[in-house]
């Protein structure tokens, strides 16, 4: 029996996966300790049962992600509109620190996927894809090289590429919460409560003196749904622009460069008056939705036919990270509390996604107290300019090994 479910039935059941995974934190200490998300526990859960479901012959789900795209979109504009000119020059060195730790561990990445390919008899450009391709940036890298490879001789490329970064996403979201977890204990940090963050620095009230409590809440929703909105529309015509230009980048760029544009005029006017600290909640609401939906997606039965060197790549990448981040990221970002939960957001977006590294620092961030710096210099790398290195690494070891 086939169960289909509309967008609006598919979203439903990711609200569900979510507030499953608070559930489980309530129950499961260890999780909580370790500042796993909850959309990341529960997204997995609702995928378990769906594999379940149809291994069994009950039913096969099929999920509409069609929102899916939006949500992220979403969730990249509330960054945008958090991105201040003054910050963001305070973030730029670090930034390009970041970047450089970020490529040299792709490149690391590419090696160990070509060994463990080739070790199983497989084409290095299997290793290819395994790596750098489906972890650093994840599905949408993965899917968007996936018909290059095939050309290459890679067979059921687009299957393997979205098995890896799907698989390389549950991981991210399992192990960053505990590295950050156990850099703040081991070396006793703590936030820097001096600086506060982008939507603490701006949040205004409505200067409407006639007005109910009632009515000024409503107007402040209001305008941050607004603006929210009116950042995606504008950023979805640019990002049309910027692809007509043979620029090929994520599609929530767009947004996410029209919300700080938006933010810093307000900034400089303050005719808007942006509600930050309301579009940064909707954001992530938005973020916590997208990672649900895009785990409990996640069809464990495709695995199968590559399933003794995605492990084991996948087992030895997890290491590579997590040690990087240990021993290189942290001590090279500063080796204080602004630079462990930036390892946390290493470890998200070079096994899976920038969102997958936002969810893990907002995950700590909401223990242990505010990072704009790391809100700063994750994004940034993780959004953008990991992007170009990526890729030129991937297309040069496809000309190589072709």
């Amino acid at each position: 029996m086939t169960l289909p479910l509309d967008f609006i039935q598919t979203t439903a059941v990711g609200a569900v996966a979510m507030f499953m995974g608070v559930f489980i934190l309530r129950r499961i200490p260890v999780l909580r300790r370790y500042n796993i998300p909850a959309a990341v526990i529960g997204g997995l859960v609702i995928a378990i049962l769906v594999t379940a479901s149809r291994e069994f012959s009950l039913a096969t789900v099929k999920f509409d992600t069609t929102l899916q795209a939006p949500l992220m979109t979403a969730f990249f504009t509330s960054i945008g509109l958090s991105a201040s000119v003054g910050l963001l020059k305070a973030g730029t060195r670090q930034a390009l620190v970041f970047l450089a730790l970020a490529t040299f561990l792709a490149v690391i990445q590419s090696l160990i996927g070509i060994a463990t390919a080739v070790a199983f008899g497989q084409s290095p450009l299997l290793g290819v894809l395994m790596g750098p391709a489906a972890l650093t940036r994840g599905p949408a890298t993965a899917l968007a090289f996936a018909p290059q490879f095939a050309a290459a001789g890679v067979a059921s490329a687009e299957s393997v590429a979205i098995a890896a970064a799907m698989a390389g996403i549950v991981m991210g979201g399992l192990v960053g919460g505990p590295i950050v977890t156990r850099l703040i204990v081991r070396y006793q940090l703590h936030s820097p409560t001096s600086s506060p963050t982008p939507s603490a620095q701006s949040t205004t009230s409505i200067p409407v003196d006639s007005s109910s409590d009632e009515e000024r809440d409503l107007l402040t929703v209001l305008k941050g749904v607004g603006v929210l909105l009116f950042a995606m529309g504008v950023g979805s015509w640019l990002g049309s622009v910027m692809k007509s230009a043979d620029l090929t980048l994520p599609g929530y760029v767009g947004a996410m460069l029209m919300g700080a544009v938006i933010r810093n005029m307000d900034d400089r006017t303050r005719w808007i008056q942006i509600p930050h600290e309301l579009t940064e909640r909707m954001g992530l609401v938005c973020l916590s939705l997208f990672l649900s939906v895009a785990l409990m997606n996640l069809k464990l039965w495709e695995l199968t036919s590559i399933a003794a060197p995605l492990l084991v790549n996948l087992f030895i990448q997890v290491i590579a990270v997590a040690v990087f981040c240990w021993y290189v990221v942290f001590r090279v970002m500063g080796r204080d509390y602004d630079a462990a939960v930036m390892s946390g957001g290493f470890t998200g977006f070079m096994l899976g996604t920038t969102a997958n590294a936002m969810a893990v620092m907002h995950s700590v961030v909401q223990r242990y107290g505010p990072s704009p710096r790391a809100f700063l210099v994750a994004p940034i790398v993780g959004a953008f300019f990991i992007d170009f290195t990526n890729a030129l690494l991937i297309t040069g070891l496809l000309n190589l090994l072709s």
